[in-house]
């Protein structure tokens, strides 16, 4: 292990332990400071996610930019600092901490019997979103994660993750498709982050203008397993309590080869990403390059 990789999973380790102890206005302070000294030092990632702002907000000037990433990185804190403290969030804590509009979506898909996929973008916080399922609505669900370095980095985030009551399985993992197959059919509910393609193989989209890839998993699932495909966005406002709506179903193509069906999803998918991201644009962590103009000069605009 490298000293930068001990760095990291020491630092890891010291929030979860430490901050979960912090009072609620303490560790939002200690969020929104971390952020702003982040902001000033103008690192890769704060450029990259003011680059990415640019495209969802094309008309802003520079100072919007900035305010905007200001507010971004903010925003990627609180979800950091959440996050740390959602293991010691009480049931009622976290059931009070999340206001999903249109969760009779999830629950009525459910009750149909043939499983639910929800597809969510880097929005706000996913991990507060699943806890919520999980100890309020009372449903487990399976997710993928990509296996960091290093490993004990990986199984400190698999720990959190299972003990928020989510079955874990690494991204790279071969069967990792399988499984979630074997979920939906038995009539359960999968959770998948799938703004960005982790895969290099993924289905290309139209997304603010331009082309990205998102990947093919999500609608792969729901053709295979006839599982309903719900899109989730999520933001923050002003108060402690996230915000979220569960969309409603992206439906199957009647016609079409199964790639054709996969591409025509997909893209649907990618519309109700931008449609809440252009809404809250601050709460989208996108730190990464994500479009092909930025992955590949050669497929960028001529």
């Amino acid at each position: 292990m490298s000293t930068a990789e001990r760095l990291a999973d020491g630092l890891y380790g010291l929030g979860w332990s430490t901050v979960k102890k912090l009072p609620e206005p303490v560790a939002a302070r200690l969020g929104r400071t971390v952020a702003d000294a982040a902001w000033k030092r103008r690192g890769k990632g704060v450029q990259r996610l003011e680059a990415n702002y640019a495209r969802v907000v094309p008309d802003a000037s520079p100072e919007r930019l900035a305010e905007l990433s200001r507010a971004g990185m903010r925003s990627y804190l609180r979800y950091w600092m959440e996050s740390f403290r959602l293991p010691a969030w009480s049931a009622e804590r976290v059931r009070t901490g999340f206001d999903p509009k249109g969760a009779h979506h999830l629950t009525d898909g459910l009750a149909a019997g043939k499983g639910v996929i929800l597809a969510l973008p880097h929005l706000a916080n996913w991990d507060l979103a699943g806890a919520w399922v999980t100890t309020t609505l009372g449903i487990p669900f399976t997710t993928v994660a990509e296996r960091l370095k290093p490993e004990t980095l990986y199984d400190r985030f698999v720990a959190y993750r299972e003990g928020l009551g989510m079955e874990v399985l690494p991204h790279s993992e071969a069967s990792a498709f399988g499984t979630l197959a074997r979920r939906l059919r038995d009539g359960g509910l999968v959770c998948l982050v799938a703004d960005r393609d982790l895969s290099a193989s993924g289905v290309e989209v139209g997304f603010f203008g331009e082309r990205a890839r998102m990947p093919a998993g999500p609608a792969l699932l729901a053709q295979q397993t006839g599982a309903q495909l719900l899109p989730v966005t999520l933001w923050y406002d002003d108060s402690p309590v996230m915000q979220g709506r569960v969309h409603p179903p992206v439906e199957v193509p009647e016609v079409g080869t199964r790639i054709e069906k996969t591409a025509v999803m997909t893209q649907a998918l990618a519309d109700a990403f931008a449609s809440g991201i252009a809404e809250h644009p601050e709460d989208w962590h996108m730190l990464q390059r994500l479009w092909l103009a930025d992955l590949d000069p050669a497929k960028g605009p001529a």
